[in-house]
């Protein structure tokens, strides 16, 4: 693992765009050169975290020098203030050139317009290992699970890498973490895969086990009413999935695992034992998203446009999910969903770039849209007041909720240099601070597809 850290103030150039830097004579021939795509030629760690500070963070604001040039958003400087369409770009590569890192996309940290000169707000750090996209990511204490298409999930710790598992095939596309610390992992191949740590070595995990047991699936496969007809024509036994697992939701007041499928099918377990209690023909399209919310409600949305609600009750002796309400059904796909448990508001985001809520007051009601991406929503998470949605633009909105309903924008990030696939959110815990009431912070975990992790540290208020 390496650590670099940012050049102080003292080095206060400002940057050139990428065409300029590369028809510039000052480049010499034997400096690492990279593509327009942002990826390395030549990368020398497999392993680097980048961290920063803000005493070394350097400044984007304009300098009094009327003269200075200003120059066009480029592949170095995605920096992007949401009330000011002004964008200057700062400390040049040509002058960097003591190290070859410090022209990496990795290193380069935007500044807000809200989240400006804040101690408590801005990026913390990076963590970059060149395995693959990442496609999921999981935070349950000090511990970070990410997955990605190399099917491996890898655990770190204090920004560092900790432990790791491998499954034998399938990208992760899924991770959810139990009270009893065990790991479920959804997988491209259509299975779902459960990990736990040891005791002894907690930097040790090893598989106990998948959905469906074995046992379950012996058992069912003698009957053929447990089979159902797949689109090839081909006879599958419904407690399996037989296409990939692209979401996962757990429900521990109810002790149940929701896992949605490419097959259109809704699966509800049984965590005690691993049960496959249902599977449920939910979507005409691929299943998407799942999220657990409040009341004991799910809401589900897929790929046909459409965002249910389904509940459990009781029917006979068995208590069964039934669908009591379809919120929303349009033309865009529905990719990504979060719940806030506080004040019972469920987010759904589209490939349209929008977010539309429900608040529960009577029924659930419609309370709104909101814009903030020129395209696709990938992923949604909700901490406390917060909303953070990340977009296949490259960015990330954090968005605050009002005591009206209404939502402000308090900042964009834009570091990552590919779509931000996956988000994840944990409080961080307070200092001593003699009592006094203080603003939650939340430390914020984003994965893209440009095989990066970034670190975040957020709080609920505006500058």
């Amino acid at each position: 693992m390496a650590i670099q850290d940012n050049r102080s103030h003292n080095d206060h150039y400002r940057r050139l765009t990428f065409a300029s830097f590369l028809k510039s004579n000052s480049l010499d021939a034997g400096e690492e050169a990279y593509h327009t795509d942002g990826e390395h030629n030549h990368i020398d760690n497999k392993d680097a975290i980048s961290t920063n500070s803000d005493s070394q963070r350097p400044s984007n604001a304009s300098t009094s020098d009327s003269s200075s040039p200003i120059y066009p958003l480029s592949p170095w400087n995605q920096t992007y203030y949401p009330n000011n369409d002004n964008t200057t770009a700062f400390q040049s590569p040509l002058n960097q050139s003591c190290s070859p890192y410090h022209k990496s996309p990795w290193i380069y940290q935007t500044r807000n317009s809200d989240f400006e000169d804040d101690p408590d707000n801005g990026l913390v750090g990076t963590i970059v290992r060149q395995e693959g996209h990442v496609y999921s990511l999981a935070a349950s204490g000090d511990l970070l699970f990410t997955g990605s298409d190399s099917k491996n999930v890898r655990v770190w710790k204090d920004l560092k890498d900790f432990s790791g598992f491998k499954s034998t095939s399938g990208f992760v596309k899924a991770i959810v973490i139990t009270g009893d610390n065990r790991v479920f992992t959804g997988h491209q191949d259509g299975k779902i895969r459960v990990w736990r740590g040891s005791k002894r070595n907690p930097e040790r995990y090893s598989r106990v086990g998948s959905l469906p047991t074995l046992k379950e699936f012996l058992t069912k496969s003698v009957n053929p009413k447990n089979y159902v007809e797949t689109r090839r024509r081909k006879n599958k036994l419904k407690i399996r999935h037989f296409d990939a697992v692209s979401c996962l939701s757990v429900n521990e007041d109810l002790g149940l695992l929701y896992s949605g499928s490419w097959d259109k099918t809704l699966k509800v377990w049984r965590l005690s034992d691993s049960k496959c209690l249902e599977s449920i023909e939910a979507h005409d399209d691929a299943v998407n998203t799942v999220a657990a919310g409040f009341d004991d409600l799910l809401f589900t949305g897929s790929a046909d446009g459409t965002l249910k609600v389904w509940k459990r009750e009781l029917q006979g002796k068995e208590a069964k999910h039934v669908l009591v309400h379809v919120l929303m059904k349009q033309e865009s796909a529905v990719t990504a969903l979060a719940v806030n448990l506080n004040d019972a508001v469920v987010y759904c985001g589209s490939s349209d770039g929008s977010v539309n809520f429900w608040e529960r007051k009577k029924y659930l009601t419609h309370g709104g849209t909101i814009h903030g991406h020129r395209m696709a929503v990938l992923c949604l998470t909700s901490a406390g007041s917060l909303l953070l949605s990340g977009g296949a633009d490259k960015n990330i909105c954090v968005w605050r909720r009002n005591g009206d309903g209404s939502h402000t924008c308090l900042s964009v990030l834009m570091d990552h240099d590919g779509p931000v696939k996956c988000l994840t959110a944990v409080e961080e815990a307070d200092d001593d601070n003699g009592g006094e009431k203080t603003d939650q912070r939340w430390i914020v975990y984003s994965g893209s597809l440009d095989k990066s992790v970034k670190v975040w540290r957020v709080t609920d208020y505006a500058s």
